[in-house]
C-alpha cells in the first residue's frame, strides 16, 4: 500500500469533526457538575464526558475532543469545572489530571473498541476503568503532589476519595454507551454493533 492510498484513512472528515465538536461540548457542559474537595482538585462530571468520548469516538478521534477542550481552556475560556480557564490551570494541582485525560481517552478507545466489530459491555466498562480512572490517576496524583509540595504516597492515597464517584461514572458511561449503540449506531462512526446475548440455539446476528 502506498502512502497515497493510506492517507485518506487518517484524515478526519466533516462528520468526524462534527462528532468531535459535540463531545468537546459535552465535556464542557458536564463541568457544571462540581463537588469541591480539599487538595485543590474538585470532583466533576467532566471525566464522564471523557469516558463517553473514548467509548463512542474511539482512540483516534476522542483525543481531538479532549484537546479542543484543553486548548479552549488555555486561551482563557471558562470551559473547565467551576468556570476555570487560562494557562494557570495547567500549573495547578489538577494539571496532571487534565493531561491524563488525553492519555486516558486513548486507552479507553483502544479497549472499548477492540471487540472485532462489536461493542461488549465488559470491554466498555474495562476501558473506562483503566483509561478513565487508572491512567488519569497515574498522571494526576504525581503532579498534584509536586504542585502542593506533599509526599507522593499520602497524596496518592488521598486521591482515592475520588474513587467511589469515578466508579459511578464508569457504570454510567457503560450504560449510556450501550444505550446509544442501540438507539443510534451511526454515532460511533463505524460498523460497531452491540453484542447482545442470544437465546440458546439461536445465533446472534
Amino acid at each position: 500500500m502506498t502512502a497515497t492510498t493510506s492517507r485518506p484513512a487518517a484524515r478526519l472528515g466533516a462528520a468526524d469533526l462534527a462528532r468531535i465538536a459535540v463531545f468537546a461540548a459535552l465535556i464542557v457542559v458536564l463541568g457544571a457538575v462540581v463537588v469541591p474537595l480539599a487538595g485543590g482538585v474538585p470532583v466533576t462530571g467532566q471525566t464522564l464526558g471523557v469516558m463517553l468520548a473514548g467509548t463512542v469516538l474511539g482512540a483516534r478521534r476522542a483525543p481531538w475532543a479532549v484537546l479542543l477542550v484543553l486548548v479552549l481552556a488555555a486561551v482563557g475560556l471558562p470551559v473547565l469545572a467551576g468556570g476555570r480557564g487560562g494557562l494557570g490551570v495547567f500549573v495547578g494541582p489538577s494539571a496532571g489530571y487534565l493531561l491524563g485525560w488525553l492519555a486516558g481517552v486513548v486507552v479507553i478507545g483502544l479497549i472499548a473498541r477492540s471487540g472485532a466489530g462489536r461493542l461488549q459491555w465488559w470491554r466498555v466498562a474495562l476501558g473506562c476503568l483503566v483509561g478513565g480512572v487508572g491512567v488519569v490517576y497515574l498522571f494526576g496524583a504525581p503532579v498534584q503532589a509536586l504542585v502542593l509540595g506533599t509526599p507522593f504516597w499520602p497524596t496518592a492515597l488521598a486521591s482515592l476519595v475520588f474513587l467511589p464517584g469515578d466508579l459511578i461514572k464508569v457504570a454510567l458511561a457503560t450504560v449510556l454507551t450501550l444505550s446509544l449503540a442501540r438507539a443510534y449506531p451511526p454515532a460511533f462512526g463505524t460498523a460497531f454493533r452491540l453484542r447482545e446475548a442470544a437465546p440458546r440455539g439461536i445465533a446472534a446476528p
